[in-house]
């Protein structure tokens, strides 16, 4: 019997958070510091949105961009938050989750053995995406010492005549770390020098808490509109990830080809989902304050946790986590999350499941209740408290 797989399939592991989610899962009085899933409800009157929809019978295709609604919304949202100028009918594309538009942005940019250049720590699924649209990922390993911003010189070192797309995953999922303004333009200076193109996640960009200043789209500085596809959603921002609704903005010639693939991969995001984003994005600035600012509030508790068990972290100012050093403990990270896990049943991800560059740091979400994040750093203070530092680790 011939081999039913895919070489390529096989050679891609599965995602290091879900393990410890699975097991958590099955572990009585366990607490899951794991996962990057709001613990808000989506607010009522979105979730109303999506039920109206419902009763009212909308349960057909749209177009596969999208409601032209949600489109228009989109827009207008982009222009007032983040000073992002799209034509809705154009330049926008609604997709299942960012995750689907992270995905065909690569199947519709790369030809085999294009380079993409993703930084890392950092969100999963960009090198697997990248590998499946026959690309070849060239890691640019973060430092802690630059608080994990991506810098003009380590982008210069990657680059080869083959790179073709550069990934800016901030604010950043795991580290918490973010570029502002002045970071992203050396960035595009060295883009626009070398003629590439940026896929810019920006899932987390209401989640920044940088005092007095917005996030940044480095699609929004000079010259950088026609190199970057943004991607952005709902799931973080607005407490909507079962929903699955995210999107593209782009320059009109790839975001075509991305629909090509949309189209017959997925048809459309879920009609009442695009009919509840909508809703969200005219009605929603006020809970995505409410969110942001006790997100906030969980940011400072556990920086003081930490300050005060030992454990070094730099302050992230971006998304819900935060990205503690453990490497005093002379242990690895995937050792330091199993032995945490059996020994006081929190659990919490190793850095390496982010890239090899995140041994020795493990990443714990903050999108959590404040009750249950004061009992399991509780735990975690008894845990580290029976560890020897290792001095000479650092």
């Amino acid at each position: 019997m011939k081999n039913p797989l895919s070489k390529e399939i096989v050679m891609i592991p599965p995602s290091g958070i879900r393990r410890f989610f699975d097991i958590v899962s099955e572990m009585e009085e366990a607490i899951s510091l794991g996962v990057g899933e709001p613990d808000f409800d989506t607010p009522w009157h979105i979730r109303d949105e999506g039920i109206y929809s419902l009763e009212k019978g909308r349960t057909f295709y749209t177009s596969n961009a999208g409601l032209k609604e949600l489109k228009i919304e989109i827009a207008k949202y982009l222009s007032r938050r983040f000073e992002l100028e799209y034509d809705y009918n154009q330049e926008i594309l609604v997709t299942v989750g960012g995750s689907e538009a992270i995905d065909i942005a690569m199947r519709a940019m790369l030809d085999p053995g294009d380079e993409v250049l993703i930084p890392q720590p950092s969100y999963v699924s960009y090198e697997p995406c990248c590998r499946l649209a026959n690309g070849k990922p060239v890691i640019i390993e973060l430092q802690a010492e630059n608080d994990f911003r991506l810098t003009k010189e380590e982008l210069e070192a990657a680059i080869t005549p083959k790179t073709k797309i550069l990934v800016l995953p901030y604010p950043n999922n795991p580290t918490g770390a973010v570029m502002e303004r002045h970071d992203l333009e050396a960035v595009a200076e060295v883009v626009s020098a070398h003629d590439l193109f940026v896929l810019s996640d920006e899932i987390y960009a209401e989640l920044t808490y940088v005092d007095g200043k917005d996030h940044v789209s480095i699609a929004s500085l000079p010259g950088m509109k026609e190199r970057t596809i943004v991607i952005n959603g709902f799931s973080k921002s607005h407490a909507m990830t079962g929903w699955r609704i995210g999107y593209a903005c782009g320059p009109k010639v790839i975001i075509e080809q991305m629909l090509k693939i949309h189209q017959y991969a997925i048809m459309c995001a879920p009609t009442n989902s695009q009919y509840a984003a909508v809703d969200a994005l005219k009605n929603g600035d006020a809970d995505v304050a409410r969110m942001r600012e006790q997100y906030n509030g969980r940011r400072r508790y556990l920086m003081h946790a930490f300050e005060e068990m030992g454990l070094p972290c730099f302050e992230p100012f971006g998304a819900f986590y935060v990205f503690p050093c453990i490497k005093q403990y002379g242990m690895s990270s995937e050792e330091f999350a199993e032995r945490l896990l059996m020994s006081e049943k929190v659990a919490v991800v190793p850095g390496t499941a982010f890239g090899q560059s995140g041994e020795g740091f493990v990443r714990i979400s903050y999108a959590y209740s404040l009750d249950n994040l004061k009992i399991a750093l509780e735990r975690v203070r008894k845990f580290v408290s029976k560890l020897q530092p290792k001095s000479s680790l650092g």
